[in-house]
């Protein structure tokens, strides 16, 4: 029986710190970002006032910073950039073209395309963006037949995780993973060397999504299909008797009830006042206010005024227009300035052109005129239904902070696609033929789309998440952590001494299920670069080869199906589908089961195991 001796003290302190990150990783309340950072202070400044000594050396605690400049972290900014090149200039406007057309023919073969298509794209190009390309053809598809996109939405989005783990590139999961193995000494995988294990997967997985998975979902609109109140624009004149008149603009809100927002004060032809709180309002004063056209009446009535469309009187004949006025869903992306801004301070009419009709976010749907909902925070995959022009809803497509979805399918498209195109083929095939590493053909990609105004800085820097830079960072200061001061050998031996007699492929299989668990639960990212090491520690120990633990490690962090919150696509998808937590279960658990069967089997089989 092996001996199983408690590690020191900072280990101790080391794993413990790793399961409170966990935790807090699984808290919708607390962002990511400050979790990250907290683990990185509390890992600095504990290893500062107690210091850690092994081998005759004392950890240096700035040394936790080092994740700032990984090229793991190099290299997944780089392919962010790269990856938003090919979605502002257009590059994959035609695959979206393709996808449209053949749509119009037969959804059965169309679904099965767009799954392969995705699959391809998402190994060598960042998820989300992928995703982002996808749904508003889905979502317009749905549109012009009538049907719901639920059948196809989910599929499509569970391609791109099962097309991102088939290479080193395909997502920072395996990134993280490849160079964390290659930095304790192992071999490092070149581009392609799984991708066998994730084909013969990815064949079963194909089946599934396009014959099975559709028939399992349960038919579920968009959050916003209920009916809305249109929001026009009007404006109140104050007859002389109206009881505001000498009295305060603050005293007439108070009036009109707290919903009420003045956007102007005009006196008299073209005379426009800032409408103040102190300002004194006088008989023929018009205040320009946006509502629904019950909340306008009752504005007016209260007011004491009359309502005027333009220079027209608002009657039975006159009624309120909102001519060239579109109602759409937009969703916040993960690559947003919104996230993490309260909707009171995003502005979204003066910055965006958008006037706010209802909000959605997956735990439940709120209404405009909700209590509190200046107060929330937007994040990623949050919908809105949003009113606007035409012109300005199209306009918005180009940005990167909102997803439209507006049933139409039409995408971007500039004269600077095929240099994006090529730029992200040549950066491929640099790492591919192992002339330069990933790390630095991404920055020499970023470079190139520079200098050739594909991009410019702030569309650069839009392509960059924060979050995913800190979990980046804190998940290798956790890991390095754990290395260091003995906690993953420890780990090792213990995963070993409960696996104890059991054959290789059982703790094997064991490994990449509880990777597998992890991953639905917490960030990925943190997973696999903590359970990088363990599995090299437990191949050590075993005296097997460390390629199958590490891809076990792998391949089990990308199992990312049985939950929302375990991919941030999943997110997206759940809100602009509508679809429910138990839809996840529904349909991620059995793929995330076939998947782990399948792959075990076959590196079992590989290896020799």
């Amino acid at each position: 029986m092996l001996e199983l001796a408690l590690p020191n003290t900072h280990a101790l302190a080391v794993m413990a710190l790793i399961i409170v990150a966990l935790i807090l990783f699984t808290r919708e309340s607390i962002a990511l970002q400050t979790t990250s950072l907290l683990v990185l202070v509390v890992l600095t400044v504990g290893f500062t006032l107690f210091p850690f000594e092994s081998e005759g050396r004392v950890l240096q605690a700035s040394d936790f910073f080092l994740g700032f400049g990984h090229k793991a972290l190099v290299a997944v900014c780089g392919l962010m950039i790269v990856g938003q090149g090919l979605i502002r200039t257009g590059a994959l406007e035609p695959v979206g073209r393709l996808l449209a057309k053949l749509w119009r023919k037969g959804p059965a073969i169309s679904l099965l395309v767009t799954i392969l298509i995705t699959a391809v794209l998402s190994a060598f190009i960042n998820n989300t963006p992928i995703v982002v390309l996808m749904l508003p053809i889905l979502i317009g598809v749905a549109v012009r037949t009538g049907e719901s996109p639920s059948g196809t939405l989910l599929p499509m989005g569970f391609a791109s995780i099962l097309g991102g783990m088939s290479t080193t590139i395909g997502t920072s999961t395996n990134l993280l993973v490849v160079n964390v193995a290659a930095d304790m000494g192992m071999d490092a995988f070149n581009m392609f060397d799984f991708m066998g294990p994730a084909l013969i997967a990815g064949f079963f997985a194909t089946i599934y999504l396009w014959l099975i998975a559709p028939r399992m979902i349960p038919e579920r609109q968009p959050p916003m299909s209920g009916t809305v109140s249109r929001v026009y624009t009007a404006q109140i004149r104050l007859d002389r008797n109206s009881p505001v008149v000498g009295k305060k603009l603050a005293d007439a809100i108070l009036r009109a009830g707290e919903g009420m927002n003045v956007e102007t004060v005009q006196r008299g032809q073209g005379v426009f006042i800032n409408p103040l709180p102190d300002v004194t309002l006088r008989a023929g004063d018009r205040l320009t206010t946006s509502d629904t056209q019950s909340n306008l009446r009752e504005f007016s009535r209260t007011l004491g005024g009359t309502l005027f469309s333009g220079d027209q009187a608002v009657d039975a004949e006159h009624p309120l227009s909102a001519e060239g006025q579109q109602i759409a869903e937009v969703v916040i992306t993960p690559a947003s300035r919104l996230n993490g801004v309260r909707i009171g301070n995003a502005r979204l009419h003066r910055r965006y052109g958008l006037r706010l009709l209802a909000f959605n976010r997956f735990e439940g749907s709120q209404e405009r005129k909700s209590p509190g909902l200046d107060e929330v925070q937007l994040r990623s995959g949050d919908v809105l239904l949003v009113q606007s022009t035409i012109q300005n809803l199209h306009e918005l497509k180009e940005t990167a902070d909102f997803l439209v979805l507006d049933g139409s399918i039409q995408l971007p498209s500039t004269a600077k696609a095929p240099i994006a195109l090529a730029t992200m083929l040549g950066v491929v095939a640099l790492a591919a033929l192992n002339i330069m590493p990933i790390e630095i053909s991404a920055v020499l990609g970023f470079m190139v789309l520079i200098i050739t105004r594909c991009l410019n800085w702030k569309d650069s820097m839009s392509a960059l998440s924060t979050q995913v830079i800190l979990i980046i960072v804190s998940s290798l200061a956790m890991g390095a952590a754990l290395l260091k001061t003995g906690g993953a050998d420890y780990l090792a031996r213990l995963f070993v001494y409960i696996t104890f007699g059991a054959p290789p492929s059982v703790v094997l299989g064991g490994l990449m299920l509880m990777m597998g668990i992890l991953t639905n639960i917490v960030s990925n990212n943190a997973a696999a670069v903590i359970g990088t090491p363990i599995a090299i520690g437990i191949a050590q120990r075993l005296g097997m080869p460390l390629e199958p633990f590490v891809l076990a490690v792998l391949f089990g962090a990308n199992l990312s199906f049985a939950t929302p919150m375990a991919y941030q696509t999943n997110i997206l998808l759940m809100n602009a589908g509508g679809y429910k937590f138990g839809d996840f279960v529904r349909i991620g658990l059995p793929l995330s089961i076939g998947l782990w069967l399948v792959l075990t089997t076959v590196l079992v089989w590989a290896y020799g195991l």
